[in-house]
């Protein structure tokens, strides 16, 4: 069990990377630049492995930064599921500001999954190289 200092020093670590990650989402999108594309993958990448390293990807874990948590986190600060309820509410097309920020969600959840997967079956792939 964690000390309450331990924990708060986990839950600092979780807000900085989040933090990044909406700091690195928003200058790909001020810059029209693709998520996929380095500096932006291999930055947001670091970070991935760094709430590996914390113990944060793992499904229900105290402090939990997997895919769903973080998009979860973005679209709050970004009031995205408020603009998107006004906008089935009043049948109106969602503003293309959400939109596009929609859509960079999407390309980040989209990688975040894909690194969560393949690290997670990592040593199914590798555990008997080397071996005879």
């Amino acid at each position: 069990m964690q000390s309450s200092s331990q924990t708060a020093a986990s839950q600092s670590l979780a807000n900085e990377i989040i933090d990044q990650v909406e700091s690195l989402l928003l200058e790909a999108e001020e810059k029209v630049r693709p998520l996929e594309l380095d500096p932006y993958r291999s930055r947001l990448f670091e970070l991935f492995v760094m709430a590996d390293a914390a113990g944060f990807l793992v499904e229900e874990a105290e402090i939990d930064l997997t895919a769903d948590e973080i998009l979860r986190e973005l679209a709050q600060r970004w009031g995205l599921a408020t603009a998107a309820q006004e906008s089935f509410q009043e049948q109106r097309r969602l503003p293309p500001e959400h939109l596009g920020k929609m859509r960079l969600l999407w390309s980040f959840l989209r990688m975040w999954m894909e690194w969560t997967y393949a690290w997670q079956r990592w040593h199914e792939f590798h555990s008997d190289r080397g071996k005879p």
